[in-house]
């Protein structure tokens, strides 16, 4: 039975890796092909590309009645995106943040944060908090695409007449075959969660732990793979902003988009246990606040900051070996 739930795990994970690296892949080029910044297409395309895995699993999570598996992935894989990648990236060279980054996304993702903790309080999230997380989503989404617009206008306004190319219109054989990997992205996606999900509730019932710690270790650093290698790649290859943006814009929208939507899918709301009050999401608001000071101070991450962060998830995840088992 061990052995057959951990393959549904690694072939649920494997399918949640290529689905969403197909989404991201398409996604981007789409974005790309119509001028977008690279920023932007960071902070949403990539994010949410990056993210469906999260949505897959929640989704599928709260259908099976395992919403506690939905809240504890959601919680575990910001744990790993804000502590372990973010500090991993900065190891192999430091992060420079934009003021963007600081005066918008940094404060969206300490709000949602303490918007979460505010709401499962009382130890469930209901579909109204869903919808009012979802909405916020929109909004956030709508000020990101607002700034770009707003910073694109200023950008042709201060460069000579005739300097600065408007971006060819996209081909349509292109533009189909990028929409066709995010469809195809998509539906691999749905099944690797399925699988994914299937395997982790019999582990969990296998080895006697809560369906929370499944959520916070197995599925969180399984579906955190996309941003891992997101991440690592864009840093490698010096897209920098595309690393901060999706770390950020991913566990921004893990919050408002992916938990929101999940809460909806069940009518009676989603449990929240009492350690996850207590102790996850109280420790994941700390890291988003963590990054405050970090991010501000001399406007980016350093190895020695980088190392900070990935010994903070550490002792977070020798915690839960030791005492939640």
């Amino acid at each position: 039975m061990v052995v057959t739930a951990f393959l549904w795990c690694a072939f649920g994970l494997a399918l949640l890796i290529g689905g969403a690296e197909l989404i991201v892949r398409g996604g981007t080029e789409v974005a790309s092909r119509f001028g977008v910044p690279q920023l932007v297409i960071g902070l949403t395309i990539v994010a949410i590309g990056t993210s469906t895995p999260e949505l897959a699993v929640g989704v599928d999570a709260a259908l099976r009645g395992e919403g506690e598996l939905a809240v504890g992935n959601i919680v575990g894989t910001n744990m790993v995106n804000i502590l372990l990648i973010l500090g991993l990236s900065a190891l192999i060279r430091p992060l420079a943040i934009r003021m963007q980054v600081i005066r918008m996304d940094l404060p969206v993702i300490v709000l949602a944060s303490l918007m979460l903790l505010a709401m499962a309080w009382d130890g469930k999230l209901s579909r109204t908090e869903g919808a009012v997380l979802a909405g916020a989503a929109l909004i956030y989404t709508g000020l990101i695409l607002h700034g770009a617009r707003r910073e694109s206008r200023r950008a042709r306004a201060e460069a000579a007449p005739g300097s600065v190319a408007e971006p060819a219109p996209p081909a349509t054989g292109q533009t189909v075959r990028s929409l066709v990997l995010l469809v195809a992205g998509i539906a691999i996606v749905v099944i690797g969660a399925d699988w994914m999900v299937g395997g982790a509730v019999k582990l969990a019932r296998h080895w006697g732990v809560s369906d929370a710690f499944i959520g916070l270790t197995i599925v969180a650093i399984g579906t955190s793979a996309p941003e891992l290698v997101t991440t690592v790649i864009s840093t490698i290859r010096d897209t920098r902003d595309i690393a901060i943006g999706n770390l950020l814009g991913s566990s921004v929208y893990n919050i408002l988009l992916i938990l929101g939507v999940t809460c909806l899918v069940p009518a009676d709301g989603i449990p929240v246990g009492a350690e996850l009050i207590r102790v996850d999401i109280p420790l994941m608001t700390g890291a988003a606040l963590l990054c405050l000071p970090v991010f501000v101070t001399g406007r980016q991450v350093t190895r020695a900051e980088g190392a900070l962060f990935v010994a903070a998830y550490a002792a977070y995840f020798a915690y839960l070996l030791t005492a939640r088992v």
